[in-house]
């Protein structure tokens, strides 16, 4: 099997001392019931690529190793774990490209928390789910995915395709947080493990997945699958998952506490700017993307203008808080029948979103990758293409008047970008220009004449043709 990664970050052959191994050496190393073997099919400035490959031994797999299937058994002796990407590579990940993996490289620091343009290839991978589960768990990581599913046998077309894929993931991101995806997701897909899955487990699931795990939309499935489906270890991760999260919650507010209250009132005037845009536009149905625990689609089912209502947000347990506080399990039919929460991506296409007049994204935008931002835009302003989006985001060239924030610091520690006016302004006119909308752009908040206000709304009219 093999797992191939490349970058066209200038110098490229910074990945050598990434891997922390050099670009003109071959180099193999004893792992579980085998030999990895790394090299360089190609090192220069322009692009470097470091190639794994994992032999296994079939005599060694069966003498020393539990492998799926009983001893008395063919499978046991007759298997796929030699040729497929699987907890076998996820080991191999660890033992090899250690250093890469925990993120340290003595000749240059600054370099593993730097966002490359990686490229990795791994051939072959069996997948339960297939390519759809394959999306579903890379997409929403930011990943570009190629997948070649192959046939059992190109001889005997009615034998219909194999479960094993052969796939090419494009992202930009530390090298670090590449190979935690995999070490975490590999044996997640085909469900099988060479070694016994116990409370340890547990720990490497959330050590690995600590910056990603908790917020992805197929949190819960990694968790069962990457435990074998064991209801306890499942449960007890999953709950060890709230519970950190609720952790960073109460750090945050603690942080925060001397600006809450002007937060919050600021957050207030955005959704009811938000509302007023939404009830002005004259739509009936419409979309609160990134709807977080509910609180304008509080104010939607006030009003009686709005028939159809969909919040969609990327985060299961934002989610369930918006249920819980809106009392849908307890509402009347006729409500439920106007309101519908969905769990979803903006940066890939969802036909659940089309055919709605208006859509909100407050405060939303500014949480997602720059490089992310045109999927979002397709998905937004061409794919579903409401007739009104109304957008808000932080105007950046406001934060000096907080004090508790220090200079090139965002307002929250999950923003990946905040704009100044003139940005958002041109970034409102690409779009326009894009997508056949008009734009009109107000402030939020108290203004400022040197600085402007502190949060700015986006009004998008779609040219009608």
């Amino acid at each position: 099997m093999l797992l191939s990664i490349s970058t066209t970050h200038q110098p490229a052959t910074d990945l050598g001392y990434l891997l922390h191994k050099h670009p003109d050496k071959v180099q193999e190393f004893k792992v579980t019931a085998g030999q990895a073997h790394v090299f360089y099919p190609e090192a220069t400035e322009e692009k470097c690529t470091a190639v794994m490959l994992l032999d296994i031994d079939p005599v060694d797999l069966v003498r020393t190793l539990k492998v799926p299937g009983s001893s008395f058994m063919l499978q046991h002796y007759v298997n796929d774990r030699p040729y497929v990407a699987s907890s076998f590579m996820s080991s191999a990940i660890a033992k090899v490209y250690s250093s890469a993996l925990g993120g340290k490289c003595n000749d240059k620091p600054a370099l593993p928390g730097q966002a490359l343009p990686l490229e990795a290839r791994i051939a072959v991978v069996k997948v339960k789910g297939g390519e759809a589960f394959l999306r579903k768990v890379f997409e929403p990581l930011g990943y570009e995915l190629e997948v070649e599913q192959h046939m059992l046998d190109k001889h005997f077309d009615s034998w219909g395709n194999s479960p094993y894929f052969t796939i090419k993931l494009k992202n930009t991101l530390p090298l670090k947080a590449l190979l935690s995806h995999l070490y975490v997701l590999l044996p997640v897909f085909d469900l099988e493990k060479h070694y016994w899955v116990s409370e340890h487990d547990i720990e490497v699931l959330l050590h690995k997945g600590d910056t990603w795990l908790n917020e992805h939309p197929e949190k819960e499935m990694i968790t069962r699958r990457y435990l074998k489906n064991i209801g306890g270890l499942t449960r007890r991760a999953l709950q060890r998952l709230v519970e950190e999260n609720e952790i960073e919650e109460e750090v945050e507010k603690v942080k925060d506490q001397a600006v809450v209250e002007k937060k919050e009132s600021l957050h207030q005037l955005r959704l009811m700017a938000a509302l007023s845009q939404l009830k002005a536009s004259g739509a009936k149905k419409v979309l609160d993307l990134g709807c977080g625990n509910g609180k304008l689609l509080k104010l939607l089912l006030k009003e009686s203008q709005f028939e159809k209502i969909l919040g969609m947000d990327v985060s299961f347990r934002e989610l369930q808080k918006a249920k819980e506080k809106l009392w849908l399990d307890a509402a009347s039919p006729k409500l439920q029948e106007r309101i519908q929460l969905i769990q979803g991506s903006l940066t890939y296409r969802d036909k659940r979103l089309e055919n709605f007049e208006a859509a909100a994204l407050v405060e939303v935008i500014e949480h997602v990758d720059e490089e992310r931002l045109p999927a979002l835009e397709r998905v937004v302003f061409e794919f579903a293409g409401p007739k009104t989006v109304v957008l808000t985001t932080p105007n950046a060239e406001y934060n000096q008047k907080y004090e508790f924030l220090s200079p090139e610091a965002f307002r929250h520690s999950d923003h990946r970008f905040e704009w100044t006016r003139k940005q958002f302004q041109e970034w409102t006119t690409h779009i326009c220009e894009s997508f056949r909308y008009q734009v009109e752009i107000h402030p939020i908040g108290e203004e400022d004449e040197s600085v402007g206000a502190s949060s700015q709304m986006a009004v998008f009219k779609k040219i009608e043709e």
